[in-house]
């Protein structure tokens, strides 16, 4: 499970997702957006590029906490 911002200098959120996404062996990791970016075309984006979840910041701590027990106990490829 990986939480990762999405505007973060020099190599973006979502290039870093389409990175990891290009890596077979990491095929059962989760990528959890992070970000202050929440419109819908935000999000759309953000699955487009390869993340499972989008969460816009400031996030409520038992939202966070409901997704990570979800993401956990998701089935994996």
């Amino acid at each position: 499970m990986v939480l990762l911002d999405i505007g973060l200098p020099g190599m973006n959120g979502y290039e870093v997702a389409r990175a990891l996404r290009a890596h077979p062996e990491l095929g059962g990791v989760r990528l959890i957006a992070l970000t202050g970016w929440g419109a819908e075309q935000d999000r759309r984006r953000a699955m487009a590029a390869g993340f499972d979840h989008h969460l816009t910041k400031p996030v409520d701590l038992s939202v966070l906490e409901d997704t990570l027990r979800r993401v956990a106990l998701e089935p994996r490829p």
